[in-house]
């Protein structure tokens, strides 16, 4: 069963050891495994790049896998404004803002602050005294600072706090939030 499928059997904190007995037990019974309707719904997102002012609205998800196109379309998307470079994002970091929106109960448009970074452009970011990591995330596709309209930002922290799936960063001042699937911390 597909990654997708496996955390939203019990949202993002999925208990692994015991769903992997759990689909052990039920092959020997001869009963077959299929993702839950939930997984296997469509799952899109819309995007508004607040520095180029291009959107997307994309379904990543279908029958509980990520679609390849959709994937390249929004890595493309969330690319490196400043240069142009671009990397794979993270898929699970997709599923974790749709996650994160149905929580809030809205079918908003997430505006895109900080996505993909260049190492070059995470240095200058550095270098300009701004609250960099040297390692960020941001350089492997695998964070983005984001607000999701209709939905206070404070209101997005308890939420993405609350699904324990990663990294945590709000920044009240500037009214953003980062979101990322590394180990579980905030800040």
């Amino acid at each position: 069963m597909c990654e997708l499928c496996d955390r939203q059997l019990t949202g993002i904190a999925l208990n692994r050891r015991r769903f992997i007995a759990a689909g052990i037990g039920l092959a020997a019974t001869g009963l077959a495994v299929s993702p839950p309707a939930e997984a296997r719904r469509a799952r899109s997102l819309s995007f508004h790049h607040t520095h180029t002012g291009e959107r997307l609205r994309v379904t990543f998800a279908e029958d509980g896998e990520f679609v390849p196109d959709a994937l390249a379309e929004v890595s493309h998307f969330l690319r490196d404004f400043r240069t142009g470079d671009q990397v794979d994002i993270d898929p699970e970091l997709l599923n974790l803002l749709h996650v994160m929106r149905e929580r809030a109960g809205s079918k908003g448009t997430y505006e895109i602050i900080s996505a993909y970074r260049s190492p070059r452009t995470n240095e200058m970011l550095r270098d300009r005294g701004s609250a960099v990591a040297q390692r960020s995330l941001h350089m492997d596709g695998r964070a983005i600072d984001v607000r999701l309209r209709g939905v206070p930002t404070r209101e997005l922290r308890k939420i993405a706090l609350d699904l324990q799936a990663g990294g945590v960063g709000y920044y009240a001042r500037s009214d953003f939030l980062h979101v990322d699937t590394g180990r579980v911390r905030s800040w």
